[in-house]
């Protein structure tokens, strides 16, 4: 039997993990899924305010979801969090980088951090969904946003803790 819902068990999904990982493993001879988060929090009230969500798999980056309120935009944070992200993509072996956004979403700012179009959907009127990705390298990036030295070091990985910096001012 087959069943179709918008309200799905919730072991479905530690099924199909599980059932993927198990495959995926068995033809890689690796197992390294894992969820990335950068999560922003207010300046003024310290509370949980934005974030970014993705996961890393066999040398890919998934960006996932990203979001942050009005009020913590166009000041250096979300290229903060994106550069965050990346760098710890980078420490766990990916070279790559993809994500999904809407026209009328961040399509420009991804652009503007190296991303690029691969692909374009129009899924509703007035809507497209863009395909982008990003080959990912030492060399994308610094603390302040210039080129890195090719000599530099592998960046620390965050495995099992939190890595903070402030927001910028």
């Amino acid at each position: 039997m087959i069943t179709l819902t918008d309200a799905p068990d919730p072991r479905l999904e530690q099924i199909l993990d599980d059932g993927l990982a198990a495959y995926n493993a068995e033809k890689t001879h690796r197992r390294d899924w894992r969820p990335l988060a950068v999560a922003a929090h207010d300046p003024e009230t310290g509370e949980l305010a934005g974030g970014l969500l993705g996961r890393t798999s066999l040398g890919l980056f998934f960006l996932d979801l990203f979001y942050l309120p009005e009020r913590l935009r166009r000041n250096g944070t979300g290229s903060a969090m994106l550069r965050m992200a990346e760098t710890e993509a980078i420490c766990r072996g990916c070279r790559a980088a993809t994500l999904v956004t809407v026209n009328f979403q961040a399509p420009d700012f991804y652009a503007r951090h190296g991303w690029e179009e691969f692909g374009r959907i129009a899924s509703a009127p007035d809507v497209e969904r863009i395909f982008m990705r990003k080959a990912l390298s030492l060399s994308n990036w610094t603390a302040d946003g210039t080129a890195r030295d090719a000599a530099a070091s592998t960046p620390s990985c965050a495995r099992g803790r939190v890595m903070a910096e402030p927001l910028p001012a």
